[in-house]
């Protein structure tokens, strides 16, 4: 495959996984590789050419979803709370798409058992995301006299992030939260503010 047929078909991927997103978030739950090529304009084989099933392709989505956090890390990974801010905004601002992708992982992890190499490079990209932050966090607890580990502190940032995007994602919270930007910044400062407050559990 010559250059140009190589850079042809890697767009026609970058296309095929952008509409894939747009078509998800739009149903809110699940796709079919016909109403995916209708929406292209392609024929269906052309999409088997790229990934082996619809799985396979949603697990594409989850790993450059991960790529982009592990971008992140990479910029921010000299200070922790721009770094912070950074990750939580990146799922809060799109609280449907952070969900949905957990939501379809956690399924694949269950059912998927023909996917192994690419369950391998989404965790790979993983391990790579914590490594870049590693060291900031541990000086930013030490710095603070904490009592969390990095384990710890990385999990709880995970869970608030997670629990804020399930609110602001709900239809019958909507109603009650008032400000969405209110509730973001509360989640980001109280994220922040943790560690100072924690200590050992005997």
């Amino acid at each position: 495959m010559n250059i140009v047929r190589q850079q042809n078909f890697q767009l026609r991927k970058e296309k095929i996984l952008a509409m894939a997103e747009t078509l998800l978030l739009d149903n809110n739950q699940d796709i079919t590789l016909s109403e995916l090529a209708s929406e292209l304009d392609i024929a269906k084989g052309t999409i088997y050419k790229h990934f082996k099933s619809k799985n396979q392709l949603y697990l594409e989505l989850i790993i450059l979803n991960e790529k982009k956090l592990l971008e992140i890390s990479k910029k921010y990974n000299h200070n922790i709370k721009t770094y912070l801010s950074q990750y939580m905004l990146f799922h809060m601002l799109n609280s449907n798409r952070t969900i949905l992708l957990h939501v379809i992982e956690e399924r694949l992890t269950n059912n998927e058992k023909n996917l192994k190499e690419s369950f391998d490079e989404l965790y790979q990209i993983r391990e790579a995301r914590i490594l870049e932050i590693k060291d900031m966090t541990s000086d930013y607890l030490k710095s603070l006299d904490s009592a969390m580990s990095i384990r710890d502190y990385l999990s709880y940032i995970w869970m608030v992030t997670h629990g804020a995007c399930l609110l602001l994602n709900s239809t019958h919270y909507q109603k009650s939260i008032g400000s969405r930007e209110r509730l973001i910044t509360l989640c980001i400062n109280q994220a922040l503010l943790t560690p100072d407050k924690s200590s050992s559990i005997e």
